[in-house]
């Protein structure tokens, strides 16, 4: 294979990102290019390594209709549909509304006036209209939001959003000890288990995060992704084969600060894709293996991406694994492949199968020993079990040193030497790190109900502890009658 030489000194990746989507939609149809390529299945994988390494990703606007990449007739059904929502919309509006350039829609908007689905409704300014919809019109509508009532921004095309997280995949970073001193710098860690997570969070494998309860865990894990910088582009919605696929969700996307771009023009990049900070998406006992696949609903005739595809290009953290409603063996035979291959096979509502990058790190988070929920094979494809232990005397105060900023709370080094001795010490307990947090919440509940400053002092410790730690009541055990109970 010959070497593709680098493009260099790009403002925006329109040229070479046209050409790899090329070079890939030819590989994946079988179109042999001379002397450059061949049609193996690594293709896709080698040519994006080569061509965008060390590039920023940048989805580029549109200057026409092919350059949007989808039929001509979902972008009609997208103008009719927001025009039957909302009445009458200049055209610049739709545009806007569709994430669209007015520039490639204007002439769209005289044909679907001259097939008589729009009328003017007077003049809009900056040379444009304000359009309505004709009894066709209306008809029309009505029928394309029973076939598909998605009428949200503009998707993009499937073959778009692969080549986008293979460019932005989160391999290609590389974090180190300062990048990962600043992810972690307001919450405590030991030195020991900063060396073993450094190299973990380094190499972009998946990791598993063991230990008891309470140790913080699901802290660490939803650091790791504040470790690689960067944010990152996805589409509100996917194409392809007919059916939508929503993508953005705002419950793990998060819009990053300079995501309007003020120091460039707003028309300098494809709208129908959003700046967002790397997402890390967290599920526990709720998750189901329906959550691991595109679902569809038959009655919007829209499809929503699975949770592997929200997390591409992020983390992807399975809180308390082994609790779930799956049984673990099932979960893990499901990514067994895709965490060796780094794809992922997913079927579309009309029966399609369609191959999607699996690029993200993947955390089990779990308080039970590794070994006991996964067998050899699995082990070896998650290279990385980091336990979290209890913390130490020192790093206990310190805790309570931080979280004591936080509230406000004169910090007693005394006081709390008194509630490790009284309430740990003697009565065998161990350290947890969710401890000095919830106790001095409930000594700040305390306080707030009895109209007193917020302080700690022994007398409040004897007391939230009682209410804090419980005991196991034995079914078996004897009881004793309360006085005045025959």
């Amino acid at each position: 294979m010959q070497e593709i030489p680098r493009l260099a000194g790009w403002v925006s990746l329109t040229v070479t990102y046209c050409f790899a989507r090329t070079l890939v939609q030819n590989s994946h149809t079988g179109i042999h290019m001379s002397n450059t390529i061949d049609s193996s299945a690594s293709l896709s994988n080698s040519l994006l390594a080569t061509i965008m390494a060390d590039e920023s990703f940048r989805p580029s606007e549109p200057s026409s209709l092919s350059d949007i990449g989808l039929p001509v007739s979902l972008i009609e059904s997208l103008i009719l549909k927001r025009l039957s929502n909302v009445g009458i919309s200049s055209g610049r509006q739709l545009a806007n509304d569709l994430c669209l350039p007015f520039t490639v829609l204007e002439d769209l908007f005289q044909t679907l006036r001259a097939r008589q689905y729009l009328v003017h409704n007077g003049s809009a300014p900056l040379n444009d209209y304000n359009y309505s919809l004709t009894e066709s019109g209306r008809d029309r509508a009505t029928l394309m939001t029973q076939a598909c009532s998605y009428g949200g921004p503009a998707p993009v095309p499937l073959m778009d959003y692969v080549l986008s997280a293979e460019a932005q995949t989160i391999r290609a970073e590389s974090p180190k000890r300062t990048q990962l001193r600043d992810a972690f710098g307001d919450i405590t860690i030991n030195e020991e288990l900063f060396e073993s997570l450094g190299p973990a969070i380094n190499s972009g494998a998946g990791l598993f995060l063991y230990g008891e309860p309470g140790n913080g865990k699901s802290t660490i894990a939803q650091r790791i992704t504040q470790c690689f910088g960067h944010e990152i582009w996805v589409p509100h919605a996917i194409y392809e084969d007919g059916m939508i696929i929503k993508l953005f969700d705002s419950a793990y996307h998060h819009r990053a600060q300079d995501d309007s771009d003020s120091y460039l023009s707003a028309s300098s990049f494809d709208r129908r894709w959003v700046k967002i900070q790397r997402p890390t998406v967290v599920v526990g006992g709720e998750m189901t293996m329906d959550s691991l696949e595109i679902r569809h609903d038959p009655v919007s005739n829209v499809s929503e991406a699975s949770l592997q595809m929200k997390s591409n290009c992020g983390c992807l953290l399975i809180d308390d694994f082994g609790r779930q409603r799956i049984e673990p063996q099932e979960l893990l035979n499901r990514w067994i492949v895709p965490l060796e291959s780094r794809i992922d096979f997913l079927q579309l509502a009309s029966g399609k199968k369609i191959q999607v990058p699996f690029e993200q790190l993947i955390i089990f988070s779990t308080n039970l020993e590794p070994s006991q929920l996964v067998d050899e094979a699995f082990m070896r494809r998650i290279p990385y079990k980091i336990e979290i232990g209890d913390p130490s005397h020192r790093e206990f105060h310190l805790l309570f040193q931080i979280y004591c900023e936080k509230v406000k709370c004169y910090y007693d080094e005394a006081v709390v030497e008194y509630l490790i001795q009284e309430h740990y010490v003697k009565t065998n307990r161990r350290l947890r790190r969710c401890h000095p947090r919830d106790l001095l919440g409930q000594i700040r509940n305390y306080c707030v109900y009895n109209d007193l400053p917020l302080e700690i002092r022994n007398e409040y410790f004897d007391r939230v502890v009682g209410s804090y730690f419980t005991e196991v009541i034995d079914p078996n055990a004897p009881r004793t009658l309360a006085r005045g109970i025959s």
